[in-house]
């Protein structure tokens, strides 16, 4: 799993990495509001971990932008704000989830790993398997086994039907 952690505070920013990637998940790091929208906007990453407190753009100005950008990347916000107003405008800022600082790791990667769950394509899209036919219904495709093509109303390339 691809996790982008902006934290400002970089020795906290450092230890979170390096625990992530000993936990076998790729991270990538943004120390401001700014670079934090700028790689979320990619699109490639499971799971999104964003300070409240940051320069240049907070965090939740960031994660508004990204939902109305339509971006719905799993946001965790981590943040030393923790009276329940705080959280509350965490998450209707769009944030997925809320966790207040001192943390213990071991809770943030038990939530970062649910975030990821939730979000998967695979949990949310059932396939069901018949022979070289794939029926994947969200969105409804039925690509032929072993190959990218495959079939739709109008027997073309791969298109939702």
């Amino acid at each position: 799993m691809r996790v982008l952690v902006v934290e400002d505070d970089a020795k906290a920013a450092s230890y979170l990495a390096n625990a992530l990637r000993e936990s076998g998940h790729g991270c990538e790091l943004a120390s401001d509001g700014e670079a934090g929208l700028a790689l979320a906007q990619t699109g490639d990453f499971e799971v999104l971990i964003v300070d409240r407190m940051l320069p240049r753009l907070d965090g939740l100005t960031l994660v508004d932008r990204l939902r109305k950008d339509g971006i719905r990347t799993p946001v965790l916000i981590l943040s030393a704000l923790g009276a329940v107003d705080d959280r509350v405008a965490g998450l209707r800022a769009g944030g997925d989830d809320y966790l207040t600082k001192p943390y213990a790791f071991s809770e943030l990667l038990a939530r970062v790993e649910a975030l990821a769950r939730r979000s998967s394509p695979e949990e949310a899209s059932p396939k069901y398997i018949v022979g070289d036919l794939v029926l994947d219904v969200s969105p409804i495709r039925l690509p032929v086994a072993g190959s990218r093509s495959c079939c739709s109303r109008a027997n073309t390339a791969c298109s939702n039907i």
